[in-house]
């Protein structure tokens, strides 16, 4: 394992990049962390956007990436831009010799994917990819039972993202709906589910995939159904479409086993529905207090993403979610597009 160095004794100085709809969160988190961090650079080409950045975080406004990293003095910089600029922004900031995190997907394409990872362990510094759904109490509960092997041998999979997105969201930026920029319904909106197929249940075998552009004006899907083998022989599936009538629906996984069945559902996996094992544990009684009121479909986990980032940081934990990591929801995503394109099943690992 590589040694990076460590930063203690003072502040995390952070930057990010792009400051639309999730930077709010980041900043959030960041506030929530003042005692840790401080944002020093803020970017983004939208001056409205930037103007109301600099209000926020008091930090130094810059129009210009390449700009900003001339006169910056971040050890980390934050990208929250449109999907498919983060492989070039990654790398100008890996030579710059900054860390980097970026917020999902981590790339559209797959060779992009590869090519961060690599610039970065070429330039000695860390990428860091936003899951912050695995932190949600929820899921970090039922996380903990699958390592614990309460479901005994698991069957069946099933998870459902039913949201809506009105045209007027994909309207509100050109970049939206695009195959280059965004990707569809099951690369942005869907995106932690689909890392919950592999960081839940394992290593997937195949898949095979449609989609479809049944009602927006996009280039990319706003609906799809997945099926997955995965390679323990365990069977699932995945539901997403952006045009559940009137409003956001649910978003929710099941997971039926030997010895257990679990439905985690409400609007983001954010209400235990149903939780049943053969063996009860005293941790069980946790369970109603898991359950999280939520008007976002973002969850809460921002903050505890950016801990574990401080932490590491300062060389007190690993990593939960790196380059690698990020790279596994980008393939199971890429595979789904392959497969709903070619008409077939696609085996995992792809090749590399």
């Amino acid at each position: 394992m590589r040694n990076y160095p460590t930063i203690t004794g003072r502040k995390i100085r952070m930057a990010l990049v792009g400051c639309g709809r999730i930077a709010a969160n980041h900043f959030g988190a960041m506030e929530q962390h003042a005692e840790h961090v401080e944002v020093v650079d803020v970017c983004d080409v939208d001056r409205n956007a930037l103007d109301k950045a600099v209000q926020r975080t008091g930090a130094k406004g810059h129009d210009s990436l390449t700009e900003m990293l001339k006169s910056t003095t971040s050890d980390i910089v934050v990208l929250s831009t449109p999907s498919g600029l983060h492989p070039e922004e990654t790398i100008e900031i890996a030579l710059s010799g900054r860390h980097v995190m970026t917020e999902k997907p981590m790339a559209t394409r797959w060779h992009d994917g590869l090519r961060m990872v690599k610039a970065c362990d070429d330039n000695g510094v860390r990428l860091f990819v936003v899951k912050q759904n695995r932190r949600n109490a929820t899921l970090q509960l039922l996380k903990r039972a699958v390592e614990q092997k309460r479901f005994g041998r698991i069957y069946m999979v099933n998870i459902n993202v039913f949201w809506t997105r009105p045209q007027e969201y994909y309207d509100s930026a050109r970049w939206r709906g695009t195959w280059e920029f965004d990707g569809g319904a099951f690369m942005n909106q869907a995106s932690h589910y689909v890392d919950l197929l592999d960081w839940l249940i394992g290593p997937i075998e195949s898949m095979q995939a449609y989609t479809s552009t049944l009602e927006r004006n996009i280039e990319v899907e706003d609906s799809g159904v997945l099926g997955v083998r995965w390679r323990s022989g365990a069977l699932g599936s995945m539901n997403v479409t952006m045009l559940t009538y009137p409003k956001n629906l649910e978003g929710s996984i099941t997971i039926l086993g030997e010895k257990g069945t679990v439905r985690v559902g409400g609007v983001a996996v954010n209400e235990i529905q149903h939780w049943e094992f053969a063996e009860k544990l005293p941790e069980d009684e946790q369970i109603a207090s898991a359950n999280y009121a939520t008007t976002s479909v973002y969850g809460f986990g921002h903050p505890l993403y950016y801990d574990n980032v401080i932490k590491v940081m300062r060389g007190e934990a690993e990593p939960e979610t790196d380059g690698r990591e990020g790279l596994k929801s980008l393939e199971v995503l890429i595979a789904a597009y392959l497969s709903a394109r070619d008409g077939k099943r696609v085996a995992l690992p792809l090749d590399y």
